[in-house]
């Protein structure tokens, strides 16, 4: 059974940084895609950056339009583990974010974290 677990949120300033992690267990993560999410308080969830199994060891990055160029997602194969580093943080991506795996040939997220709070003060 796939496990994912987020963990490095927080409270931070504008313009400051924070490391989320998300810890993969139950099944082999190099084939494993890997997203992180992130919902507002009165909004619906959204997409914010993909590690996307390409076969092998090769992954396809893509981020939402508003992070790009701000957050970096990345992966550590060996200790099972995605990243999404947050640089240049806004209030506006205060949010509960969340960490997703999706399995090969399976076009839907279907394990999911349960969130961890970022909040980005003025």
């Amino acid at each position: 059974q796939v496990q994912v677990a987020e963990s490095g949120g927080g409270l931070v300033q504008a313009g400051g940084s924070l490391r989320l992690s998300c810890a993969f267990s139950g099944r082999t993560f190099s084939s494993y895609s890997m997203a992180w999410f992130r919902q507002a308080p009165g909004k619906e969830r959204e997409f914010v950056a993909g590690s996307i199994w390409s076969g092998g060891e090769t992954y396809y990055l893509n981020y939402a339009d508003d992070v790009q160029g701000r957050f970096i997602i990345s992966r550590d194969g060996a200790k099972n583990t995605v990243f999404l580093q947050m640089n240049s943080l806004r209030p506006e991506d205060t949010a509960l974010y969340y960490c997703a795996a999706r399995e090969p040939a399976v076009n839907k997220y279907e394990y999911w974290g349960q969130g961890m709070q970022v909040t980005v003060s003025s």
